[in-house]
């Protein structure tokens, strides 16, 4: 039994037809990379596996338990954390305050209660520690740091929920060369964990480097269903752009 388990999902607005009947599974500590081109339908499928989205037909199960009937903070309580490209962080807050934005630990001090922030903290830098993230101090702001701490951030943010699905969009498109390893090795201690990883990316050498499957979507369909041993650089391209030429195709995506 797969851990997210998606079958025959379709989705229009009005009279477009943005998914078609599609089919998409992640097992325990996997990573599955979701790639296609803009307007293949990758955002629609996740927002529908959040439940930003309503399907229009077809179902959805994580751990063999349908959760279409589900709104996205049941689905999130369940198990399904999704991180944005935009990393939706409270940049002039401190990494202990992002981590526990909106739910914060309290202690009670004559008779009333105050956001416990000695626990925020301890409990913060141990996910981090958990994640074997480098950031330069959990006490400043993250605004002033780089994106790929930021997104170190986003994922421990997400860490708290207890997870069994993360879903990442995007999540090295804006860093540094430099950066991105540290990203990637942060995926990888996911997978360890056995928590199932969705990569939603356009930067194929990192989506080769990290997944173990790759789901290709082209007009909204399941194009492929790709083994990353199995496979290079050349055959995920010409799924993408439906085959043909795909020499300079190809080098774009080489390029990210």
């Amino acid at each position: 039994m797969s851990l997210l388990d998606v079958k025959g999902v379709t989705k229009s607005f009005g009279p477009v037809h943005v998914l078609h009947g599609v089919d998409f599974k992640v097992d325990r500590g996997e990573v599955v990379g979701l790639v296609g081109d803009n307007g293949a339908g990758k955002s629609t499928l996740m927002k529908i596996v959040t439940g930003m989205y309503t399907a229009d037909a077809g179902t959805i199960s994580l751990d063999g338990a349908p959760i279409l009937d589900f709104s996205p903070g049941a689905r999130r309580k369940m198990g399904i954390e999704m991180i944005y490209q935009d990393l939706a962080l409270a940049r002039q807050q401190d990494v202990a305050a992002n981590i526990f934005l909106g739910r914060e630990p309290t202690r009670s001090l004559f008779g009333m209660r105050f956001v416990d922030r000695a626990t925020m903290k301890r409990e913060a830098q141990a996910m981090i520690d958990r994640l074997g993230a480098k950031l330069p101090a959990i006490n400043r702001p993250v605004g002033s740091f780089s994106g790929g701490q930021q997104q170190s951030v986003a994922i421990a943010r997400a860490l708290t929920f207890n997870p069994k699905v993360v879903i990442m969009d995007e999540p090295t498109a804006a860093l540094a060369v430099r950066e991105v390893q540290g990203v990637l090795d942060l995926i990888r201690q996911l997978k360890a964990e056995g928590i199932g990883v969705i990569l939603i990316s356009h930067r194929l050498n990192d989506v080769l480097s990290v997944t173990d499957r790759i789901v290709v979507l082209r007009h909204g369909r399941a194009a492929a269903n790709l083994k990353t041993a199995d496979t290079n650089m050349a055959e995920v391209v010409s799924a993408i752009v439906g085959g043909g030429d795909i020499s300079e195709a190809a080098a774009h995506e080489a390029r990210g």
